[in-house]
């Protein structure tokens, strides 16, 4: 947290704190819902899956407009709702007693959308140069969720049942809350619109992006990937002999290792510049590990592909959003952002969805092998990924009335060494430049800003 300011370091500790325990709640049902469910009226592997991925499509739907929402009316109300409705569905799920009841809880859960209100309530506080470590602080702090819920999850679950997952979820819901009315920092000022929250001019566009639309079409099988696994890992668990109290034993060291052996692969993909091939090896890890738990069954060999499994998921995980985040226009990141939000969490519902129905009707055999084939599906389509090299974005202060002032201000900043984007929007008086830092000149281009206003 190196150079943060107070309110920056503040803003940071608080929003993580917000986004983490929400999504501990909500990582917490993964490893116990396939057994402790069986309790549940209506209990079956479609309706399994259905209950675990339904958050995701109420996510996916109400991501992008909550987030505008939140323009209009204010982070914090936005944050405050979704929070309560979040809270709402878990208890609804933990007074359910029919597996149906658990599934409109877990709708309703869905429904507090609030990540693009953290996130854009985070880019209000912080400086353009600090925004990124902010960013960085709240994705890692998912990441600890993830890893820390796979561990309470079991235990919880054993000490207080299922439902006592979901009391605990709304607990955090009601504490989250807490944090957002008397911790987070109220918005002192507006970051540029278009670099945090999704336009409605720029989503058509986004849509029609060939390398956006792949990395979106990543991140949803990626977690397609993941929710189907957890319709059945948690079953495979039990019936190779371990106790579920004690499926934390074998989660922990699984996740920690596999960041462990994640890391070098991210170092070296980033001072080599090796992106594209280790990209497609993470996704070759996944496909690895379906087929290891289709073709050699044995607990040795289910633990070995779900190493594998989570190093390519954590690498990617961390390299999709910033590729992004890269290959997205200068002045479109926040509709970019918001389209790959929501792919993600479509990809979640998809994953329960039919994961669930491929078990019912299958077999867990078909649905790693269904699982194996869509990762060679993405992994055809990541082969032809162009990515670009690195470039700085910058946001300017800009005073042009006309349409025609504004292009030509976008022809003569275009012209200077180092632009390689430039957006200029005149509701916002703002342009958005992707520039090249070494040869960039900023003191250049706000003299060519400064004497178009004149």
């Amino acid at each position: 947290m190196h150079h943060l300011n107070s309110l920056e370091k503040r803003s940071a500790v608080a929003l993580a704190l917000v986004f983490s325990s929400r999504m501990l709640g909500l990582f917490m049902l993964l490893p116990v819902f396939a057994l402790y469910g069986r309790e549940l009226t209506g209990f079956s592997p479609l309706w399994i899956g259905l209950a675990i991925g339904a958050y995701g499509l109420t996510q996916a739907i109400l991501q992008i407009p909550l987030g505008w929402l939140s323009d209009r009316i204010g982070r914090h109300k936005v944050m405050l709702g979704g929070l309560a409705l979040f809270a709402l569905g878990s208890v609804v799920a933990a007074l359910a007693d029919s597996v149906y009841m658990v599934t409109l809880g877990r709708v309703l859960q869905g429904a507090g959308a609030i990540a693009g209100a953290v996130l854009a309530l985070a880019a209000d506080l912080t400086r353009d140069e600090q925004r990124p470590k902010v960013m960085a602080i709240i994705g890692a702090s998912i990441g600890l969720s993830f890893a820390l819920a796979m561990v309470l999850g079991p235990l919880l679950a054993k000490w207080t049942g299922l439902s006592g997952v979901f009391w605990a979820t709304a607990v955090l819901a009601c504490a989250a809350m807490l944090l957002v009315a008397f911790v987070v920092p109220k918005s002192v000022s507006k970051a540029p619109m278009a670099e945090t929250l999704a336009l409605p001019q720029s989503l058509g566009a986004m849509l029609k992006h060939r390398q956006l639309l792949q990395l979106d079409m990543g991140v949803m099988l990626l977690h397609l990937m993941l929710t189907a696994m957890f319709v059945v890992l948690p079953s495979l668990l039990q019936n190779y002999g371990m106790q579920p109290v004690k499926h934390w034993q074998f989660y922990l060291p699984v996740l920690l290792g596999s960041f462990v052996l994640m890391i070098p692969m991210m170092i070296i993909a980033m001072r080599k510049s090796q992106e594209k091939g280790f990209f497609l090896l993470a996704v070759a890890l996944l496909i690895t590990a379906m087929l290891i738990v289709l073709l050699l069954p044995g607990f040795i060999t289910l633990t070995l592909a779900v190493v594998l499994f989570f190093i390519g998921f954590n690498f990617l995980e961390a390299s999709l959003p910033a590729l992004v985040s890269r290959i997205a226009p200068a002045g479109q990141r926040g509709s970019a952002m918001g389209i790959y939000s929501s792919s993600q969490f479509f990809g979640a519902f998809l994953g329960g969805a039919a994961g669930g129905a491929v078990v019912q009707h299958f077999g867990y055999q078909a649905l790693f092998a269904v699982l194996a084939v869509i990762g060679l599906i993405w992994l055809a389509v990541a082969s032809t990924l162009s990515i670009p090299p690195r470039a700085q974005r910058l946001s300017l202060a800009v005073s042009v009335q006309t349409e025609h002032q504004a292009n030509q201000l976008a022809a003569q900043l275009t012209a200077l060494a180092g632009v390689q984007e430039v957006t200029l929007l005149l509701a916002e008086q703002r342009c958005y430049l992707k520039v090249s830092s070494a040869q960039f000149d900023t003191a250049q281009a706000q003299a060519v800003i400064a004497a178009a206003g004149a």
